[in-house]
């Protein structure tokens, strides 16, 4: 029980006296007031209480800032080293298996030389064995050919140090031979329109 239930009971239980009929009145209504204000200021500290936000400092939100940047450069460092790891390993599987379809290929082509090398060992007719070696070099030239294998033109064409390797030189016998190829050692070839190997030949000069 507060104090104004309180003095509500001594209201009832003890009348105003003739001498001062309004003593008791006037008490309950003076705390009455006293009480509403201080009920009303606590509901105002109360509101402001709520109502207000707390400031962030510029130090508490630089803080913040740092720790989302921070966050997110891990995440990112993260997913580059997954990515380097990932690339990585795929170069190495495909150094390892880059010529598998090429010499999967190239199969057929070697059980085609056991076949003639057994062949030539009761074989009397030079001229069959001529031909059958002459078939299957074709054969394994067409192959490279669809590999994208391409032999250099060298033999009197003008030398080109970009393509070809001068062995060596000779007197021309002809002036219009000067400067080019005159004879090639060794084929030079392309593959997918690029060197990878010079043909090898003799420069007239």
């Amino acid at each position: 029980m507060n104090f104004n239930d309180i003095l509500k009971k001594m209201k009832k239980e003890e009348p105003a006296s003739a001498e001062n009929p309004t003593n008791m009145d006037e008490i309950f209504d003076e705390f009455q007031q006293v009480n509403e204000a201080r009920q009303n200021q606590k509901n105002e500290t109360e509101a402001e209480a709520e109502n207000t936000v707390p400031e962030v400092s510029a130090e508490d939100k630089l803080k913040e800032e740092l720790a989302l940047a921070n966050d997110k450069f891990l995440r990112l460092y993260a997913e580059f080293d997954n990515y380097k790891r990932r690339t990585s390993k795929e170069r190495v599987e495909l150094l390892q298996t880059a010529g598998k379809d090429v010499i999967v290929a190239l199969l057929p082509i070697l059980d085609d030389f056991e076949r003639a090398s057994k062949a030539m060992q009761n074989v009397t007719d030079v001229a069959a064995v001529k031909e059958g070696v002459g078939l299957v070099h074709n054969k394994l030239k067409n192959l490279l050919v669809q590999k994208g294998l391409k032999e250099m033109v060298s033999k009197n064409e003008v030398f080109d140090a970009d393509i070809h390797e001068a062995v060596t030189n000779i007197p021309a016998a002809d002036p219009s031979l000067i400067g080019k190829n005159v004879d090639v050692l060794e084929e030079g070839y392309l593959l997918n329109d690029k060197v990878i190997r010079f043909a090898k030949v003799v420069v007239g000069a």
